[in-house]
């Protein structure tokens, strides 16, 4: 028998609880041997809880148990959870999560402690929610040498960005719609400030490039400062705005990583993911341009990718899974400065002024701009370039354009 313990019982935790009872059978064939919940660990009481038997609140009897095989830690933060990841580890238990930020920031650490103790950390829902990505990376990838990653991992800033797109709301209104809908928290920093998109793009460049990438290493922009005549000025040359995280390889080994709005050619599949789905395309020198599409939070979406993960370490408990990356280093990560591409720029000043500036340029238009505002699309170059040529201009928006 192999027995679980979850370490709290909020949405993914309850989730993963559902999904390990529903499906109990079908996970019994597939692991051959019997998987069985045996813990929760949360400080509330669930009294109605059909799972009631089963709670604690002291980890000490989770660590201390000898036929707990598996911790499943969906607290969160980079806290407490290192704290008991750490102890769970150190027990001699493989331990999954969907805590993304733990992964961004400690993955190196906890994957060296895993290796050590003869178990597994996996962590398939950290990134993307349900949907398979970080597997394939090490696995179905495994052939090619990776050059880049692109996604839109954050689902709530999707969903925002489609509402202003589709229906014309505000960034506000869209935010609080999104917060109506339980799709964004209260305080929506991580994922309106691109936070949340930053762990995820650290994660997924640790895999496909072997070190590991440090969250304050990684330039963030968030979509605040998208507004409805940005949104306007896009569409009419047929592009639409979305968050995007991006690793690129560099040469000597180098990743430059950022997180930014970009502008999205209609023809590019990312163009049209829409609402709170994400989206990740990958491209390798052997493969080409592949793309992995789904859910990116929920529930029951989230809980199925850490239940994959729990089954894949029951089939074999003491198996070398050789999920690990390099320490990673301040010289990993190169500055955004280096990428070049064509910049979307909305500013006050007359078209002309702007031509000479910036040399070719691309003039867009919308329906009720007023008298001295501008738009238009640079010709490529880096952002200290396009940044020294719009220097004395008021400028309002500056993203990039994904070509």
């Amino acid at each position: 028998m192999v027995n679980v313990a979850i370490l709290g019982f909020g949405t993914v935790g309850s989730g993963v609880a559902e999904v390990l009872t529903k499906n109990g059978g079908l996970i019994d064939q597939r692991v051959d041997d019997l998987v069985r919940l045996k813990y929760i660990l949360d400080v509330r009481d669930f009294p109605d809880s059909p799972y009631q038997e089963r709670f604690v609140k002291d980890f000490a009897v989770i660590e201390n148990d000898p036929e707990v095989d598996i911790v499943v830690e969906t607290i969160g933060g980079a806290k407490i959870a290192l704290d008991f990841t750490t102890r769970a580890l150190k027990a001699g238990k493989s331990v999954v999560t969907s805590n993304k930020e733990l992964v961004a920031t400690h993955g190196y650490d906890l994957l060296q402690l895993a290796h050590e103790h003869g178990v597994s950390y996996l962590f398939e829902a950290s990134v993307g929610g349900g949907i398979p990505i970080l597997r394939p990376l090490t696995s179905c990838l495994a052939a090619n040498e990776l050059n880049q990653v692109t996604g839109i991992l954050n689902g709530t800033t999707n969903y925002i960005l489609t509402r202003m797109i589709r229906a014309g709301l505000t960034f506000e209104q869209a935010l609080k719609e999104a917060q109506d809908n339980g799709y964004a928290e209260k305080d929506p920093t991580a994922d309106v400030d691109g936070h949340d998109a930053c762990r995820k793009i650290c994660i997924l460049a640790a895999l496909a490039f072997g070190e590991h990438v440090y969250p304050d290493q990684v330039p963030t922009e968030g979509i605040r400062g998208v507004t409805l005549e940005d949104v306007a000025y896009a569409d009419s040359r047929g592009y639409k705005i979305k968050l995007l995280g991006r690793a690129i390889r560099q040469p000597q080994g180098k990743v430059c990583a950022f997180v930014a709005p970009h502008l999205v050619p209609a023809d590019n599949p990312l163009a049209g993911v829409e609402d709170v789905f994400n989206a990740i395309a990958v491209n390798g020198n052997a493969i080409g341009d592949v793309m992995f599409y789904g859910r990116g939070a929920g529930k029951l979406p989230t809980a199925s990718a850490v239940v994959a993960d729990v089954i894949d370490i029951a089939k074999d408990l003491k198996k070398d899974r050789r999920n690990s990356w390099g320490p990673g280093s301040k010289e990993l990560v190169v500055s955004s400065d280096i990428i070049t591409s064509r910049w979307y720029v909305r500013a006050q000043v007359p078209m002309d002024q702007a031509r000479l500036a910036c040399g070719e340029i691309q003039p867009l238009a919308r329906s009720g701009a007023p008298a001295g505002e501008v738009a238009f699309l640079t010709a490529s170059m880096t952002e200290p370039q396009v940044r020294d040529k719009l220097k004395g201009m008021e400028v309002d928006s500056l993203f990039r354009v994904l070509d």
